[in-house]
């Protein structure tokens, strides 16, 4: 139920959506100026830990864990509206919500994450949580998935990833490893499939080659430039379309367990709105985060145009800066603060090691350690398991600092040994 407000009530901050982006910079900001008005609007009375949807689908979290009261995460003293918006009017600097009213501001922050398009793909959405479709791209069906690979005895696994950008690329192929290492300790022979629309395992080539081996050395086989297009789950089978001499191919596969990955935009009030680019994304320059056409509005994490990586990570690198380049606009200065483009993917090629896969625009290779960022590490796991989790909730989203340690370095084209 929305909180009761006044039509055109006004805040001199405005923040769209209470998630990762959304909560740390309400939280930077309100540490920065105690007084600042501030108003936070998402229709979500949760609060979702995402990253951690893959191990809950791997058997290795619990998915309780990963959900908080959306109130509870917030600041003190922050507007709260439960309500979702329908669209914007930049030049009233006002913006329209689900029950009627509208809402004016100073500064707009949009941080309104991404879009599953679970319709996209015919049938997906009628075949989720039974007869062996999941998905760990949901909450409620992440325990669905763990509970079908625990009863796999072999067969047909498939793994699924779309085109165009989707919230953390490297999760559709998670689900696999961690599936692929329970199966091979317990001696069960499974046919193991990963289809991909893309034409590689990862965007980042020096990546995407010590993947390649990771795939491998489980047996599974890489099925690029495929598409999950169609599923029907009575009768197990799933559609793919390929394009062959220009000429698209379908095929129909068997499988007894399915991994399914939608298809992902920003968000529908977004995309037909005055504030999008051509493809649909929050318009911002891609350093600043501030808008091309609109100076005091801001945009940080998934719903953006920036061409970088959409995780959590990314999203930390974004908040100072964006917070910072806001602060300054109040006080009447330009924006100075420069987001590199950094984005990590903790990729668990097993339960016990992750490859930490780091970089920057253009896929410039950015570790935050000096240690060869292709080789799976145990001690990657514990972050990935452990530390991250604890950092999200305790300092990410309550607005702290944490410097940033990554940096472009170099590293031998041979691959190192690799053992997932």
């Amino acid at each position: 139920m929305s909180t009761p407000y006044a039509v055109a009530a006004k805040h001199t901050v405005v923040i769209i959506g209470a998630g990762t982006g959304g909560a740390a910079v309400a939280a930077r900001l309100r540490r920065a100026k105690p007084d600042l008005d501030i108003a936070i609007i998402d229709p979500s009375p949760f609060h979702y830990y995402q990253p951690a949807w893959t191990l809950v689908g791997g058997g290795q979290y619990a998915v309780a864990r990963t959900r908080r009261p959306t109130k509870a995460v917030l600041p003190a003293n922050v507007a709260y509206f439960q309500d979702h918006v329908t669209s914007f009017d930049p030049d009233r600097n006002q913006l329209a919500l689900g029950g009627g009213n509208r809402l004016g501001y100073d500064f707009l922050v949009v941080a309104a994450g991404i879009q599953l398009n679970w319709d996209a793909i015919e049938g997906l959405s009628e075949a989720l949580g039974k007869n062996g479709v999941s998905s760990n791209y949901r909450y409620d069906l992440a325990p669905y998935t763990w509970d079908c690979i625990q009863k796999l005895r072999g067969g047909v696994a498939l793994f699924t990833q779309p085109p165009g950008q989707i919230k953390c690329a490297g999760a559709p192929q998670k689900a696999l490893y961690l599936a692929a290492d329970f199966l091979r300790k317990r001696k069960i022979q499974a046919d193991l499939r990963f289809y991909t629309a893309a034409g590689a395992m990862f965007g980042v080539p020096f990546y995407s080659k010590a993947l390649d081996k990771v795939i491998a050395s489980y047996g599974a086989q890489a099925q690029l430039g495929r598409n999950l297009v169609a599923v029907n789950g009575p009768s197990k089978t799933a559609v793919f379309e390929t394009v062959v001499d220009g000429q698209k191919q379908r095929e129909e596969v068997a499988f007894d367990f399915l991994h399914a990955v939608p298809p992902q935009s920003a968000p529908d009030f977004i995309r037909n709105s005055p504030l999008a680019d051509a493809a649909g994304w929050l318009d911002v320059d891609k350093s600043t985060l501030q808008h091309v056409r609109y100076p005091n509005i801001f945009g940080l994490g998934d719903c953006t145009s920036t061409p970088n990586s959409k995780t959590a990570a990314a999203v930390k690198s974004q908040v100072p800066v964006l917070a910072g380049n806001l602060l300054q606009a109040l006080g009447g200065r330009q924006a100075t603060a420069q987001y590199d483009g950094y984005a990590a993917c903790p990729l668990t090629t097993s339960a016990g090691k992750v490859l930490l896969a780091e970089f920057c625009y253009g896929g410039v290779v950015s570790p935050s350690l000096p240690l060869d960022p292709r080789v799976p590490r145990r001690f990657y796991w514990w972050l990935k398991k452990s530390f991250l989790p604890f950092f999200y909730w305790n300092v990410l989203i309550k607005g702290r600092n944490l410097a940033s340690t990554h940096k472009k370095r170099d590293f031998p084209e041979q691959l190192p040994a690799i053992r997932p």
